[in-house]
């Protein structure tokens, strides 16, 4: 089971931005996309999640086109730079709201919500106030939420960015092992070649170009 994204296009209004991009990102398989800020990464990521629609190319789970299909029937989780949680909700309420979401029964989200938290380094932690976390905690509850209704596919768009280097080593490292376990393949976005290498098995860069970012060869 792979990702496809053949042959991507996308503008906004007169400024061209990605210009044909196609990748692949295998099962199990960790990618990384390495481009300087503003170079339209985060937008290929809005692209493959259903957010953004390109202007031209397709988005492809396997044979199966997904490039007209609802964001929340893409079966793809997505991991911001801002953690971005429900500040009304506990970390378990926070981590459960996609089995909450999808009916699953009140035992099951317990359950699930247990190990996710386990698996993310935060046992004890699930009637913990989201304003009480601090940057490293909370991306580690926006990685459990994410993954609690098991996408096919995680995006992870520079979701250290905030915190300090040596917190961002450790995290990504993580991160990369965790996904390993689990056996979700995702694509993960930075800046940041050091962390590039740290969390792929495979690096892309997306570089500027006159019609847009193009992956280089």
């Amino acid at each position: 089971m792979s990702l496809v994204v053949d042959g991507v296009s996308v503008a906004l209004g007169a400024h061209p931005v990605l210009d044909s991009v196609s990748l692949e990102v295998g099962p199990h398989e960790s990618v990384a996309l390495l481009g300087p800020s503003g170079v339209g990464k985060s937008t290929l990521l809005r692209v493959i999640a259903g957010l953004v629609v390109p202007d031209s190319g397709r988005v492809l789970w396997d044979d199966d086109d997904l490039t007209e299909v609802a964001p929340h029937l893409r079966r793809i989780g997505l991991v911001f730079q801002d953690a971005v949680l429900f500040p009304h909700r506990d970390v378990a309420g926070n981590v459960g709201y996609g089995l909450e979401a999808a009916g699953a029964p009140a035992a099951q989200r317990v359950a699930e919500v247990e190990r996710l938290l386990s698996l993310v380094d935060l046992d004890g932690y699930a009637e913990r106030h989201v304003d009480t976390l601090s940057g490293g905690q909370a991306q580690r509850v926006a990685l459990a939420r994410a993954l609690a209704p098991r996408p096919r596919l995680l995006l992870l768009d520079e979701p250290f960015g905030a915190l300090d280097r040596d917190l961002r080593e450790r995290l990504g490292r993580e991160v990369r092992d965790l996904l390993r376990a689990e056996g979700i393949p995702a694509l993960h976005v930075t800046h940041d070649a050091a962390e590039a290498a740290d969390v792929a098995d495979r690096v892309l860069t997306l570089e500027p170009g006159p019609a847009g970012a193009r992956l280089s060869a």
